[in-house]
């Protein structure tokens, strides 16, 4: 069945154009089934060979190591890897189809208030040790203080995924002198300084979001100071590492949750959290949910109205501390009602 299951990887890739990530995560999906359908059938497992039975029997081996939200994903690439399957006439019903989803608890997105996100991108790292000070390490060590103040500021100024992120070039920066006039202004005022073109984010297509003036800032000091981590390196991504290679998420990751403790949040700070609480953030300050959408990437709406539930959450939270007659019993209740784990806020 691998055969098969590389035919469909490749399908993906060039006619639903998925990014390369999200089809590799369908073909391990797909692995892991065929491996637990040989063991299953005792020899390699036929398309004709899956019905229902070992599809369910796969889905309950899955659950001793992952969450519903991950089963689902893994039964959605089964489904998918189906219907291949029946246009190509290799099987003639798709028995995942027929297989119940498992239910997903619903967790709000984990969000900073405002005073916690300019704390994580204001954070004072440690300098480098006095002996570096008059080095070259020292300068280097400028160059990556300032790569990371400006990777924080575009993680939470324009909501990118972390991905998205490690994936700009210097191109990708784009620079406007339009001048807008807003309704209400009373006169002409200056949109967003600048606009960050996201090549190829999730589902493979292409958005411009804007890139507000601190951000810009940030990321023009960064420029200034580019050069000390190229080390002669001549590609054009945006965020290096010391190597001059492009930096990697997972060396993000590591640089927000650095500054995070640095500062001292109330919850671990991922590069995830700072795109939730751009999303949140902009919601309270009155930005439209289509708005949102639109900077966030998402395909539907549905996907930003968490967002509404975080806002919500947030109000309620307000005035049960700050109403006089307020009791706690109502905004237990509330988040009892919408299935809300409080550990996830």
């Amino acid at each position: 069945m691998l055969p098969l299951v590389e035919s469909f990887v490749e399908s993906l890739l060039h006619e639903r154009r998925l990014s390369v990530h999200t089809a590799r995560a369908y073909q391990r999906d797909l692995e892991g089934f065929s491996s637990f359908a040989a063991k299953t059938l005792g020899r390699d497992c036929r398309p004709r060979d899956i019905d229902t039975t070992l599809v369910r029997r796969w889905v309950a081996s899955l659950f001793a190591h992952n969450q519903a939200s991950t089963i689902a994903r893994k039964l959605s690439s089964l489904r998918s890897f189906g219907a291949f399957l029946l246009r190509r006439r290799i099987i003639d019903d798709n028995p995942a189809k027929q297989v119940a989803t498992p239910k997903r608890r619903q967790s709000l997105p984990r969000v900073l208030d405002v005073d916690e996100a300019f704390g994580v991108i204001d954070a004072d790292l440690q300098p480098p040790p006095a002996e570096a000070r008059k080095t070259a390490k020292a300068n280097g060590h400028a160059a990556a203080a300032a790569r990371d103040r400006a990777i924080v500021e575009v993680l939470y100024g324009s909501g990118l995924r972390v991905s998205e992120l490690c994936a700009l070039d210097i191109a990708d920066i784009q620079r406007s002198d339009d001048v807008l006039r807003r309704p209400g202004s009373g006169g002409a005022s200056r949109a967003s300084s600048a606009t960050v073109r996201v090549r190829a984010g999730k589902g493979n297509k292409d958005r411009i979001v804007p890139l507000g003036e601190l951000a810009l800032e940030a990321v023009d000091r960064y420029l200034a100071r580019r050069p000390l981590l190229a080390n002669g390196y001549s590609g054009q991504a945006l965020f290096l590492n010391r190597r001059g290679g492009r930096l990697s998420t997972r060396s993000v990751a590591r640089i927000v949750e650095a500054r995070s403790r640095q500062y001292g949040t109330r919850t671990r700070t991922s590069p995830h959290t700072l795109r939730h609480s751009c999303a949140t953030h902009l919601l309270d300050a009155g930005a439209d949910l289509r708005t949102i959408q639109e900077i966030l990437g998402h395909a539907s709406l549905r996907s930003t109205q968490r967002y509404t539930h975080v806002s919500i959450d947030r109000l309620l939270s307000t005035y049960d501390s700050a109403h006089p007659r307020a009791g706690t019993s109502r905004s237990s209740a509330s988040a009892g009602a919408e299935g809300v784990n409080p550990t996830d806020e």
